[in-house]
Protein backbone atom coordinates (compact mmCIF):
# COMPACT_ATOMS: atom_id res chain seq x y z
CA UNK A 1 0.00 0.00 0.00
CA UNK A 2 1.25 3.05 -0.86
CA UNK A 3 1.10 5.03 2.65
CA UNK A 4 2.48 2.33 4.44
CA UNK A 5 5.61 4.27 4.89
CA UNK A 6 3.54 7.35 6.42
CA UNK A 7 2.58 5.15 9.59
CA UNK A 8 3.82 7.02 12.79
CA UNK A 9 6.55 3.76 13.19
CA UNK A 10 7.67 3.77 9.66
CA UNK A 11 11.28 4.36 9.34
CA UNK A 12 11.69 7.48 7.41
CA UNK A 13 13.65 6.00 4.70
CA UNK A 14 10.05 3.95 3.31
CA UNK A 15 8.51 7.20 3.46
CA UNK A 16 6.91 8.63 0.47
CA UNK A 17 9.44 10.97 -1.42
CA UNK A 18 6.66 13.80 -1.43
CA UNK A 19 5.72 13.30 1.95
CA UNK A 20 9.63 13.73 3.47
CA UNK A 21 8.85 16.22 5.73
CA UNK A 22 5.94 14.90 7.72
CA UNK A 23 6.56 12.66 10.67
CA UNK A 24 3.16 10.62 10.42
CA UNK A 25 0.22 9.39 8.60
CA UNK A 26 -2.88 9.12 11.08
CA UNK A 27 -5.82 7.96 9.15
CA UNK A 28 -7.64 8.02 5.80
CA UNK A 29 -11.07 9.60 6.24
CA UNK A 30 -13.96 8.89 3.35
CA UNK A 31 -17.44 11.20 4.76
CA UNK A 32 -21.01 11.35 2.94
CA UNK A 33 -20.75 14.98 2.67
CA UNK A 34 -17.78 14.69 0.27
CA UNK A 35 -18.58 12.17 -1.98
CA UNK A 36 -16.00 10.42 -4.00
CA UNK A 37 -12.97 12.06 -1.99
CA UNK A 38 -10.68 10.86 0.74
CA UNK A 39 -9.08 12.45 2.88
CA UNK A 40 -5.90 10.96 4.29
CA UNK A 41 -4.17 12.92 7.40
CA UNK A 42 -1.19 13.37 8.25
CA UNK A 43 1.18 15.17 11.12
CA UNK A 44 3.35 17.70 9.47
CA UNK A 45 6.94 18.05 10.53
CA UNK A 46 7.45 21.68 8.57
CA UNK A 47 4.78 24.14 7.82
CA UNK A 48 6.68 27.11 6.32
CA UNK A 49 8.20 25.90 2.80
CA UNK A 50 10.98 27.89 1.32
CA UNK A 51 10.59 28.64 -2.55
CA UNK A 52 12.24 31.38 -4.86
CA UNK A 53 15.11 33.53 -3.92
CA UNK A 54 17.62 32.51 -1.15
CA UNK A 55 17.41 35.76 0.27
CA UNK A 56 13.54 35.25 1.70
CA UNK A 57 12.17 38.10 -0.55
CA UNK A 58 8.73 38.39 -2.32
CA UNK A 59 7.46 34.55 -2.75
CA UNK A 60 10.08 33.19 -1.00
CA UNK A 61 8.03 31.49 2.09
CA UNK A 62 4.56 29.57 1.17
CA UNK A 63 2.21 27.50 3.25
CA UNK A 64 0.03 24.89 1.80
CA UNK A 65 -2.21 23.27 4.69
CA UNK A 66 -2.99 20.42 1.87
CA UNK A 67 -1.98 18.33 -0.83
CA UNK A 68 -4.30 18.13 -3.98
CA UNK A 69 -7.18 20.31 -4.29
CA UNK A 70 -10.73 19.59 -4.57
CA UNK A 71 -11.38 22.36 -6.41
CA UNK A 72 -10.64 20.52 -9.45
CA UNK A 73 -9.68 22.94 -11.85
CA UNK A 74 -9.43 20.78 -15.30
CA UNK A 75 -6.11 23.78 -16.01
CA UNK A 76 -4.55 23.51 -12.46
CA UNK A 77 -0.49 23.98 -12.67
CA UNK A 78 -0.04 21.81 -9.43
CA UNK A 79 -1.78 18.91 -10.76
CA UNK A 80 1.88 17.57 -11.41
CA UNK A 81 2.91 17.55 -7.51
CA UNK A 82 0.49 15.06 -6.65
CA UNK A 83 2.86 12.60 -8.34
CA UNK A 84 5.46 12.78 -6.01
CA UNK A 85 2.94 11.23 -3.66
CA UNK A 86 2.27 8.42 -5.85
CA UNK A 87 -0.88 9.38 -6.78
CA UNK A 88 -1.84 10.92 -10.52
CA UNK A 89 -2.33 14.46 -11.51
CA UNK A 90 -5.42 13.95 -12.97
CA UNK A 91 -8.42 12.33 -10.73
CA UNK A 92 -6.32 11.64 -7.63
CA UNK A 93 -5.34 15.09 -7.63
CA UNK A 94 -8.90 16.20 -6.47
CA UNK A 95 -10.01 13.65 -4.58
CA UNK A 96 -6.95 12.31 -2.71
CA UNK A 97 -6.57 15.21 -0.43
CA UNK A 98 -3.52 15.43 2.21
CA UNK A 99 -4.40 17.54 4.82
CA UNK A 100 -1.85 18.48 7.60
CA UNK A 101 -3.76 18.74 10.45
CA UNK A 102 -1.46 19.77 12.81
CA UNK A 103 -0.09 22.57 10.32
CA UNK A 104 -1.12 25.44 12.82
CA UNK A 105 0.83 23.93 15.92
CA UNK A 106 3.67 23.06 13.75
CA UNK A 107 3.65 26.78 12.65
CA UNK A 108 3.38 28.60 15.87
CA UNK A 109 6.45 27.30 16.72
CA UNK A 110 8.64 28.04 13.31
CA UNK A 111 7.28 31.76 13.76
CA UNK A 112 8.91 31.71 17.22
CA UNK A 113 12.08 30.74 16.17
CA UNK A 114 14.79 33.25 16.47
CA UNK A 115 15.84 33.09 13.61
CA UNK A 116 12.52 33.74 11.77
CA UNK A 117 12.72 37.38 10.01
CA UNK A 118 9.07 37.70 9.07
CA UNK A 119 9.44 37.48 5.21
CA UNK A 120 5.93 37.74 3.65
CA UNK A 121 4.57 34.05 3.45
CA UNK A 122 1.57 33.64 0.60
CA UNK A 123 -1.00 30.94 0.72
CA UNK A 124 -2.67 29.57 -2.29
CA UNK A 125 0.09 29.27 -4.49
CA UNK A 126 -0.15 25.84 -4.96
CA UNK A 127 -3.19 24.23 -3.55
CA UNK A 128 -6.41 26.19 -2.38
CA UNK A 129 -6.45 26.73 1.17
CA UNK A 130 -10.04 27.28 1.15
CA UNK A 131 -11.11 24.53 -1.17
CA UNK A 132 -14.03 22.67 0.37
CA UNK A 133 -11.91 20.40 2.85
CA UNK A 134 -11.39 23.51 5.23
CA UNK A 135 -14.97 23.59 5.70
CA UNK A 136 -14.02 20.45 7.74
CA UNK A 137 -10.85 20.67 8.96
CA UNK A 138 -11.01 24.78 9.37
CA UNK A 139 -6.89 24.67 9.74
CA UNK A 140 -7.15 28.80 8.48
CA UNK A 141 -7.80 30.38 11.27
CA UNK A 142 -5.06 28.85 13.48
CA UNK A 143 -2.74 29.94 10.39
CA UNK A 144 -4.18 33.55 10.30
CA UNK A 145 -3.73 33.83 14.26
CA UNK A 146 -0.05 32.33 14.12
CA UNK A 147 1.08 34.83 11.49
CA UNK A 148 -0.69 38.23 12.61
CA UNK A 149 0.78 37.22 16.63
CA UNK A 150 4.41 36.54 15.11
CA UNK A 151 4.03 40.19 13.12
CA UNK A 152 4.54 38.02 9.87
CA UNK A 153 2.59 39.54 6.46
CA UNK A 154 1.04 37.43 4.86
CA UNK A 155 -1.26 37.12 1.51
CA UNK A 156 -3.93 34.67 0.38
CA UNK A 157 -4.88 33.99 -3.10
CA UNK A 158 -8.00 31.48 -3.15
CA UNK A 159 -11.41 30.39 -4.82
CA UNK A 160 -12.84 29.79 -1.70
CA UNK A 161 -16.05 31.70 -0.64
CA UNK A 162 -15.31 29.87 2.53
CA UNK A 163 -12.92 32.89 3.12
CA UNK A 164 -15.87 34.80 4.04
CA UNK A 165 -16.13 32.96 7.31
CA UNK A 166 -12.71 34.46 8.26
CA UNK A 167 -13.35 38.16 7.60
CA UNK A 168 -13.48 38.78 11.12
CA UNK A 169 -9.94 37.33 12.01
CA UNK A 170 -8.55 38.95 8.84
CA UNK A 171 -9.59 42.28 9.83
CA UNK A 172 -8.31 41.79 13.41
CA UNK A 173 -4.77 40.19 11.75
CA UNK A 174 -4.22 43.56 9.36
CA UNK A 175 -4.36 46.03 12.24
CA UNK A 176 -0.53 44.64 13.34
CA UNK A 177 0.60 42.84 9.53
CA UNK A 178 0.08 43.70 6.14
CA UNK A 179 -2.59 41.44 4.70
CA UNK A 180 -3.05 40.66 0.75
CA UNK A 181 -6.07 39.34 0.02
CA UNK A 182 -7.32 38.42 -3.99
CA UNK A 183 -10.06 36.23 -5.37
CA UNK A 184 -9.26 33.88 -8.41
CA UNK A 185 -12.62 34.22 -10.35
CA UNK A 186 -11.43 33.27 -14.61
CA UNK A 187 -14.68 32.38 -15.70
CA UNK A 188 -17.57 34.37 -15.56
CA UNK A 189 -20.10 31.91 -17.59
CA UNK A 190 -21.61 29.51 -15.56
CA UNK A 191 -21.69 26.42 -17.75
CA UNK A 192 -18.55 26.69 -18.74
CA UNK A 193 -17.19 27.25 -15.05
CA UNK A 194 -19.05 23.85 -13.67
CA UNK A 195 -17.14 22.50 -16.82
CA UNK A 196 -14.26 23.30 -16.38
CA UNK A 197 -14.11 24.36 -12.67
CA UNK A 198 -16.16 21.59 -11.03
CA UNK A 199 -15.64 21.73 -7.58
CA UNK A 200 -15.41 25.79 -6.70
CA UNK A 201 -17.53 28.04 -5.50
CA UNK A 202 -19.92 29.80 -8.38
CA UNK A 203 -18.65 33.01 -10.04
CA UNK A 204 -21.36 34.59 -8.07
CA UNK A 205 -20.92 33.40 -4.46
CA UNK A 206 -16.96 34.47 -5.12
CA UNK A 207 -17.77 37.79 -6.24
CA UNK A 208 -19.81 38.53 -3.10
CA UNK A 209 -16.49 37.08 -1.24
CA UNK A 210 -14.83 40.24 -2.97
CA UNK A 211 -17.20 42.57 -1.91
CA UNK A 212 -17.90 41.30 1.81
CA UNK A 213 -14.09 41.61 1.81
CA UNK A 214 -14.19 45.17 0.56
CA UNK A 215 -16.90 46.12 3.03
CA UNK A 216 -15.00 45.13 5.98
CA UNK A 217 -12.52 47.65 4.76
CA UNK A 218 -9.81 45.16 3.24
CA UNK A 219 -8.93 45.72 -0.44
CA UNK A 220 -9.36 42.39 -2.45
CA UNK A 221 -7.81 42.03 -5.99
CA UNK A 222 -9.45 39.43 -8.49
CA UNK A 223 -7.31 37.02 -10.60
CA UNK A 224 -8.58 36.45 -13.90
CA UNK A 225 -6.06 33.68 -14.77
CA UNK A 226 -6.46 31.76 -16.75
CA UNK A 227 -7.52 33.25 -20.05
CA UNK A 228 -8.55 30.20 -22.16
CA UNK A 229 -7.34 31.09 -25.57
CA UNK A 230 -10.64 30.91 -27.83
CA UNK A 231 -12.98 30.31 -24.88
CA UNK A 232 -12.72 33.11 -22.63
CA UNK A 233 -10.79 35.77 -24.60
CA UNK A 234 -13.53 37.42 -26.57
CA UNK A 235 -14.18 40.62 -25.83
CA UNK A 236 -17.13 40.10 -24.63
CA UNK A 237 -16.57 37.58 -22.09
CA UNK A 238 -13.63 39.87 -20.84
CA UNK A 239 -16.16 43.02 -20.72
CA UNK A 240 -18.50 41.14 -18.67
CA UNK A 241 -16.20 39.46 -16.84
CA UNK A 242 -14.06 43.21 -15.74
CA UNK A 243 -17.18 44.78 -15.68
CA UNK A 244 -18.46 42.40 -13.05
CA UNK A 245 -14.93 42.40 -10.90
CA UNK A 246 -15.61 46.15 -10.72
CA UNK A 247 -19.06 46.44 -9.73
CA UNK A 248 -17.64 43.62 -6.54
CA UNK A 249 -14.95 46.28 -5.63
CA UNK A 250 -12.29 44.58 -6.52
CA UNK A 251 -8.78 47.16 -5.67
CA UNK A 252 -6.66 45.59 -9.28
CA UNK A 253 -7.30 42.99 -11.54
CA UNK A 254 -4.85 40.18 -12.81
CA UNK A 255 -4.72 38.57 -15.75
CA UNK A 256 -2.31 35.84 -17.76
CA UNK A 257 -2.97 33.58 -20.93
CA UNK A 258 -3.36 29.79 -20.05
CA UNK A 259 0.21 27.70 -19.63
CA UNK A 260 0.28 24.19 -19.62
CA UNK A 261 2.97 22.07 -18.25
CA UNK A 262 3.84 18.74 -19.34
CA UNK A 263 2.02 17.09 -16.77
CA UNK A 264 -1.31 19.20 -17.33
CA UNK A 265 -1.52 18.44 -20.94
CA UNK A 266 -2.84 15.33 -21.11
CA UNK A 267 -6.12 16.02 -18.21
CA UNK A 268 -5.97 19.31 -20.28
CA UNK A 269 -6.29 17.85 -23.44
CA UNK A 270 -8.79 14.88 -22.02
CA UNK A 271 -11.22 17.86 -20.85
CA UNK A 272 -11.09 19.98 -24.36
CA UNK A 273 -11.35 16.56 -26.15
CA UNK A 274 -14.73 15.98 -24.84
CA UNK A 275 -15.85 19.89 -24.71
CA UNK A 276 -14.32 21.81 -27.60
CA UNK A 277 -13.09 19.19 -30.11
CA UNK A 278 -12.81 21.63 -32.64
CA UNK A 279 -9.72 23.16 -30.54
CA UNK A 280 -8.06 21.15 -29.83
CA UNK A 281 -5.68 21.24 -33.15
CA UNK A 282 -5.37 25.48 -32.44
CA UNK A 283 -4.06 24.67 -28.98
CA UNK A 284 -1.24 21.98 -29.89
CA UNK A 285 -0.46 24.39 -32.72
CA UNK A 286 -0.58 27.20 -29.79
CA UNK A 287 1.40 25.05 -27.36
CA UNK A 288 3.70 22.62 -29.03
CA UNK A 289 5.77 21.87 -26.68
CA UNK A 290 6.12 24.53 -24.61
CA UNK A 291 4.34 25.65 -21.43
CA UNK A 292 3.56 29.05 -22.60
CA UNK A 293 0.77 31.03 -25.27
CA UNK A 294 2.98 32.07 -27.94
CA UNK A 295 4.81 35.91 -27.28
CA UNK A 296 2.69 37.69 -29.95
CA UNK A 297 -0.99 36.17 -28.45
CA UNK A 298 -0.21 37.59 -25.10
CA UNK A 299 0.69 40.82 -26.53
CA UNK A 300 -2.32 40.42 -28.74
CA UNK A 301 -4.63 39.49 -25.34
CA UNK A 302 -2.54 42.66 -23.17
CA UNK A 303 -3.88 45.16 -26.23
CA UNK A 304 -7.35 43.61 -25.78
CA UNK A 305 -7.43 43.56 -21.94
CA UNK A 306 -6.03 46.77 -20.97
CA UNK A 307 -8.31 49.15 -22.38
CA UNK A 308 -11.04 47.19 -20.72
CA UNK A 309 -9.55 48.10 -17.30
CA UNK A 310 -9.17 51.54 -18.00
CA UNK A 311 -13.13 51.77 -18.75
CA UNK A 312 -13.81 50.04 -16.02
CA UNK A 313 -11.39 52.13 -13.75
CA UNK A 314 -9.39 49.22 -12.38
CA UNK A 315 -5.59 48.93 -12.20
CA UNK A 316 -3.11 46.13 -13.20
CA UNK A 317 -2.13 44.02 -10.09
CA UNK A 318 1.47 43.77 -9.01
CA UNK A 319 3.57 42.42 -6.29
CA UNK A 320 3.20 44.33 -3.12
CA UNK A 321 6.70 43.76 -1.57
CA UNK A 322 4.91 43.83 1.92
CA UNK A 323 2.92 40.88 1.54
CA UNK A 324 4.25 39.14 -1.02
CA UNK A 325 1.40 39.19 -3.17
CA UNK A 326 -0.55 41.90 -5.66
CA UNK A 327 -0.96 45.48 -5.47
CA UNK A 328 -1.86 47.73 -8.17
CA UNK A 329 0.23 50.02 -11.05
CA UNK A 330 -0.27 53.94 -11.39
CA UNK A 331 -1.50 53.96 -15.14
CA UNK A 332 -5.04 53.43 -14.08
CA UNK A 333 -7.36 54.87 -11.79
CA UNK A 334 -6.73 52.70 -8.64
CA UNK A 335 -9.62 51.69 -6.59
CA UNK A 336 -8.10 51.75 -2.91
CA UNK A 337 -7.70 53.57 -0.14
CA UNK A 338 -4.50 56.43 -0.12
CA UNK A 339 -3.36 53.92 3.44
CA UNK A 340 -3.51 50.69 1.97
CA UNK A 341 0.00 49.08 1.67
CA UNK A 342 -0.74 48.32 -1.75
CA UNK A 343 0.64 51.53 -2.64
CA UNK A 344 4.32 49.32 -2.28
CA UNK A 345 4.34 47.62 -5.45
CA UNK A 346 6.99 46.06 -7.78
CA UNK A 347 6.98 47.62 -10.93
CA UNK A 348 8.30 44.53 -12.51
CA UNK A 349 6.08 42.23 -11.62
CA UNK A 350 3.88 42.81 -14.75
CA UNK A 351 6.42 41.73 -16.49
CA UNK A 352 6.93 38.47 -15.26
CA UNK A 353 3.38 37.08 -14.83
CA UNK A 354 2.36 38.09 -18.26
CA UNK A 355 6.07 37.32 -20.46
CA UNK A 356 8.06 34.00 -20.11
CA UNK A 357 10.59 32.25 -22.33
CA UNK A 358 8.60 30.72 -25.35
CA UNK A 359 9.35 28.75 -28.54
CA UNK A 360 9.65 31.76 -30.54
CA UNK A 361 6.73 31.77 -32.36
CA UNK A 362 5.60 34.94 -31.36
CA UNK A 363 7.21 37.84 -33.52
CA UNK A 364 9.34 40.83 -31.11
CA UNK A 365 9.47 41.32 -27.46
CA UNK A 366 8.00 43.83 -25.35
CA UNK A 367 6.37 44.01 -21.62
CA UNK A 368 2.81 43.33 -21.54
CA UNK A 369 -0.01 45.95 -22.19
CA UNK A 370 2.46 47.88 -24.35
CA UNK A 371 0.24 48.93 -26.84
CA UNK A 372 2.77 50.08 -29.78
CA UNK A 373 3.72 46.36 -30.23
CA UNK A 374 0.05 44.79 -30.68
CA UNK A 375 -1.77 44.56 -34.02
CA UNK A 376 -3.33 47.89 -34.40
CA UNK A 377 -7.03 46.77 -34.23
CA UNK A 378 -7.47 44.03 -31.70
CA UNK A 379 -10.28 42.69 -33.80
CA UNK A 380 -7.99 42.27 -36.64
CA UNK A 381 -6.98 38.35 -35.70
CA UNK A 382 -6.20 36.69 -32.21
CA UNK A 383 -1.69 35.70 -32.63
CA UNK A 384 -1.83 31.81 -32.92
CA UNK A 385 1.99 31.23 -33.22
CA UNK A 386 2.00 29.98 -37.06
CA UNK A 387 -1.20 31.38 -38.02
CA UNK A 388 -3.55 33.87 -37.48
CA UNK A 389 -7.07 33.76 -37.36
CA UNK A 390 -9.65 36.56 -38.23
CA UNK A 391 -12.42 36.88 -35.76
CA UNK A 392 -14.37 35.26 -38.78
CA UNK A 393 -12.94 32.11 -38.49
CA UNK A 394 -13.44 31.94 -34.86
CA UNK A 395 -15.05 28.70 -33.77
CA UNK A 396 -18.67 29.49 -32.90
CA UNK A 397 -20.88 27.84 -29.97
CA UNK A 398 -17.84 27.20 -27.48
CA UNK A 399 -19.15 29.53 -24.84
CA UNK A 400 -22.85 30.42 -24.13
CA UNK A 401 -21.95 34.23 -22.57
CA UNK A 402 -24.56 35.69 -20.81
CA UNK A 403 -24.84 38.43 -18.20
CA UNK A 404 -27.30 36.22 -15.95
CA UNK A 405 -26.42 36.06 -12.39
CA UNK A 406 -27.30 33.43 -10.46
CA UNK A 407 -29.81 33.68 -8.16
CA UNK A 408 -29.16 30.96 -5.71
CA UNK A 409 -27.54 31.55 -2.65
CA UNK A 410 -23.71 31.03 -2.79
CA UNK A 411 -22.36 27.62 -2.25
CA UNK A 412 -19.51 28.27 0.67
CA UNK A 413 -17.55 25.31 0.34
Amino acid sequence: MRWDGQAITAERSDMLPGLELNSGFVRSVTTPEFVGVTFHEVLAKSALNKVGGADGGTWGWTINPYRGCSHACVYCFARPTHTYLEFDGGADFDQQIVVKTNVADVLTRELAKPSWDRHPVALGTNTDPYQRAEGRYRLMPGIIRALADSGTPFSILTKGSLLRRDIPLLVEAAKSVPVDIAMSIAVYDDDLQQSVEPGTPTTSARLATVRAVRDAGLDCSVFLMPVLPYITDTRAHLQHAVGRAAASGATSLMYSALHLKPGIKPWWYEWLGRTHPDLVGRYRAMYLDNTYAPKDYRRWLAERVRPILHEHGLSLGKVDPATGSMGFSDDAVPRTSDQSPLKRADPGYAHRAEYRPSNGLGPGTGAPGVAASAPASAEAGRPTGPTRLTEATRPTGAVRETGAVRTAEPRLF
